[in-house]
């Protein structure tokens, strides 16, 4: 019964704005109990925290937003600020095995807001990319103790309209358990590839420009980072009520996006995020 606690607990884990939220990587697993395919549950969450205006920036602001996820009839999903998840494989109680795999759609608003950095800004702001693909991954409970899991997925999504008309590739490896009855943590690590017009679209920088010329010339290895997680239920069922959580994040823009005067004359290729929320699950 307690594995329930895990996804209950996760469900609330990121109230976060868009920045935040493509960091992130596919719904939980299935909760155990409670019927063949676990029971139904929504969770909804809200909260903010501090990350860099855009990536490569050491501008940071407050950012505020929300999630709502689930589990309907064995199915999960996740909505994390502008990210959609459909986990299409069903698991059934009892199950040793995580099996995630299914659609994925978000919104990409990588420098279109304000830019403080009046040399970035010269360059003008990125519309929203539009983009669409799918996650496949899979998770293994009772690693090191009853109440864990370990788990690998790898995330594709591409561009579906014309703002950098490319992809974006990541593979993540995470670990998480229980510490007592109500605590949740997890750690994740995850690196980006992207392709020619990503990298063209975002890091580089025409002649003429405030900053010096820079043309990155393919894609490749963008970033690479690692998330570490705590949440805490507050009522005495794990599975329902309120909940906080706190995220710490670090990544570092790496290689020839790391070069780019975007990142190496006017930002930082270390970009850190805390993020802290409130959630409830019903």
């Amino acid at each position: 019964m307690r594995r329930a606690i895990i996804p209950a607990i996760t469900a609330s884990l990121l109230a976060a704005a868009p920045a935040l939220a493509q960091e992130q990587g596919p719904p939980p697993g299935v909760a155990q109990g409670g019927g063949k395919w676990g029971p139904d549950r929504v969770t909804v969450g809200l909260g903010g925290g501090i990350a860099p205006d855009y990536s490569g920036s050491d501008d940071y602001e407050f950012q505020p937003g929300g999630i709502v996820q689930g589990t309907v009839s064995g199915f999960n999903f996740a909505m994390r600020g502008t990210n959609l998840y459909v986990d299409l494989a069903r698991e059934q109680r009892g199950s040793g095995i995580d099996v995630i795999a299914g659609p994925v759609l978000q919104v990409r608003l990588e420098r279109n807001g304000s830019i403080e950095d009046p040399r970035v800004a010269a360059l003008g702001k990125r519309s929203a990319a539009f983009e669409a693909g799918g996650y496949f991954g899979i998770g293994k409970r009772g690693v090191l103790s009853r109440f864990d899991e370990v788990s690998m997925d790898v995330t594709l999504v591409h561009d579906v309209g014309s703002v950098h008309k490319s992809y974006v590739i990541r593979p993540s490896l995470g670990y998480q358990t229980l510490i007592g009855k109500r605590t949740f943590t997890q750690l994740r690590a995850s690196a980006d590839f992207v392709g020619k017009g990503f990298a063209r679209t975002y890091y580089d920088v025409p002649a003429g420009s405030l900053l010096p010329a820079y043309s990155t010339n393919g894609g490749g290895l963008e970033s690479v980072g690692l998330t570490a997680l705590a949440t805490h239920a507050l009522g005495r069922d794990p599975r329902r009520g309120w909940s906080v959580f706190a995220l710490g994040g670090w990544s570092r823009v790496t290689g020839r996006f790391a070069r780019s005067p975007i990142v190496s004359v006017a930002g930082d290729p270390n970009q850190f995020r805390l993020i802290g929320g409130l959630g409830y699950t019903f």
